[in-house]
């Protein structure tokens, strides 16, 4: 009786083995699926927690971000509302992005070398700092000279007045990118290391990268010179530290 209970379970954990495993070793698609999906459950619930932290905070962060416009109006009854709730799911986010962008990490970890992991357990924490500065960058430097450009437009028949919602959505949508832009030479590295970028063609392309710096800097700022450059020499000199990353230490 002993045996046979014996090999029962021998059996029940080979066929566990072989549903995390395929024969080459690696994972099999099911164990993919719920790996990704402990990763996304665990980086939700980051989120909700940071958003918690947030709450107490909720004011002050409000404060913090109308001060470039000063006095704002709600135009709907919800508005005022589902408008602080929306402040606090993406602070909260911002907050728990460490642990999101570890458990990204983490997912793909079983799939890389070693030394690809030296090398990608070095650009999740520079990555963060990356996204963060650019968030900086662009709410300190660049939002404020943006709204009073558009705030330029004002006279006596139109007069400025920013809705709760909509002034939220704008500073969003006009300060979020730049925390991606500032990613470019990690995505350049990462291409690099990939071999589908080397630094070949990357120094054939410098030249119009550098062109559309300027033309987007043109498109998000105002008509200011100044403002301009102080948009496109960051990219520049973003695209720059990569193309020096792909040629020098990744020698490709």
């Amino acid at each position: 009786m002993s045996d046979a209970q014996e090999k029962l379970d021998s059996q029940k954990v080979a066929e566990k083995n072989s549903d995390a495993q395929d024969d080459d070793g690696t994972m099999s698609l099911t164990a993919h699926l719920e790996e990704l999906r402990s990763r996304i459950i665990k980086s939700l619930l980051a989120i909700g927690a940071g958003s918690c932290i947030t709450y107490f905070f909720l004011d002050e962060i409000t404060k913090f971000l109308t001060a470039p416009v000063g006095k704002l109006y709600y135009m709907q009854p919800g508005e005022a509302f589902f408008t602080y709730l929306k402040i606090d799911i993406v602070t909260g986010f911002l907050i728990a992005l460490p642990v999101v962008f570890f458990h990204v990490w983490r997912f793909f970890l079983p799939a890389l070398t070693k030394s690809e992991r030296a090398v990608l357990g070095l650009i999740v924490p520079s990555s963060v700092i990356l996204f963060f500065a650019g968030l900086a960058f662009s709410f300190f430097l660049i939002l404020p000279t943006a709204l009073k450009f558009f705030m330029g437009f004002s006279s006596e028949e139109l007069e400025t007045i920013f809705s709760f919602k909509s002034y939220f959505d704008f500073v969003i949508m006009f300060v979020l990118p730049f925390g991606f832009v500032f990613q470019l030479p990690l995505v350049i590295t990462v291409l690099g290391k990939l071999g589908i970028l080397t630094s070949e063609f990357l120094g054939k392309y410098r030249r119009i990268v550098f062109f559309l710096s300027f033309v987007i800097g043109a498109l998000v700022t105002s008509p200011d010179v100044f403002t301009q450059v102080a948009v496109a020499i960051p990219v520049m000199f973003l695209y720059e530290a990569g193309y020096l990353i792909v040629k020098y230490i990744l020698r490709k």
